[in-house]
């Protein structure tokens, strides 16, 4: 108990980190290919991952463990960053954040799946609802809705949600950051080659806003918004600081206003509301 609060203060510091993904994303598009800045960003993550084992000494994972990482590295370090760099080059940052609105809800589906959990009829109403209202936001919204980059953005959150459903499993065994430092290793050979592939043929004509947009993904997104993440899940309980990620929608609408001037449509935040109220229900019920 004492340490729950804590544990919440650096569970909410990690939302807010993540909360910037996709403005950063939507920025670093501008200049770097969906494939380059999904490895890019990586390789990045990646040496300073090994970096920091190094200097703490952390032992190798058990052989055991490499199924799992492996998942992690499928959904956090390579699925969910590619999927949703493809989808913002056809949706904008702030249309995009409505499905993170989803993650917990992904997230809690595979823990019932690859956790064996019965949750009460409840929350498949409250699933439902927030599956149908986010099909209807995607299908009615004008602008710069896609209905493929809807479904690339749908793919990313489940990924996503696979990845944090494996990692908190794993976290009780090897630590929070320690998971997502050896899901980095994990990726760093294929990902650095993919880097070497889909390397821009000039570099002069790459924007500041998109080195940004890398910067903040390499090191905020990929690799510190995980350690506070984890260690608030770790402090506070999973069940609990998970319930953060509801804020997310509303920090990256707020982020995608202010930092790109995308507009912010009422019907956008109405969709938010009813998204995360969908989730806080199904959660419940879980």
């Amino acid at each position: 108990m004492r340490n729950s609060m804590p544990g919440w203060g650096s569970g909410l510091l990690g939302v807010v980190i993540f909360s910037g993904s996709l403005p950063a994303t939507r920025l670093a598009v501008g200049g770097f290919s969906p494939l380059f800045l999904t490895s890019a960003r990586a390789v990045i993550a990646a040496v300073l991952a090994v970096s920091f084992l190094a200097v703490l000494r952390q032992g190798r994972p058990a052989r055991a463990d490499l199924p799992a990482l492996a998942v992690v590295a499928l959904g956090v370090v390579v699925g969910f960053p590619l999927l949703t760099a493809l989808a913002l080059q056809h949706v904008t940052s702030a249309h995009s954040i409505v499905f993170i609105g989803l993650l917990p809800l992904a997230t809690a589906l595979f823990g019932v799946l690859r956790g064996g959990e019965r949750p009460k009829p409840a929350f498949w109403l409250f699933a439902c609802a927030g599956a149908a209202l986010v099909c209807g936001f995607a299908l009615h919204q004008g602008g710069r809705a896609s209905l493929h980059g809807d479904l690339l953005m749908v793919a990313a959150v489940l990924a996503c949600g696979l990845g944090y459903a494996e990692g908190a499993g794993l976290s009780r065994r090897l630590g929070g950051w320690q998971v997502i430092s050896w899901a980095l290793v994990l990726a760093l050979p294929p990902m650095a080659v993919l880097a070497l592939l889909t390397m821009p043929a000039g570099w002069g004509a790459i924007g500041a806003p998109a080195w940004a947009g890398l910067a903040y993904v390499s090191v905020f997104s990929m690799l510190v918004g995980f350690v506070f993440w984890y260690r608030g899940l770790a402090l506070g309980g999973i069940a609990g600081v998970g319930q953060l990620q509801l804020l997310q929608p509303f920090f990256g609408l707020g982020l995608a206003g202010l930092l790109l001037g995308e507009p912010v449509a009422p019907g956008m935040v109405a969709a938010t509301l009813g998204v995360v109220a969908c989730v806080a229900g199904a959660r419940r019920f879980a």
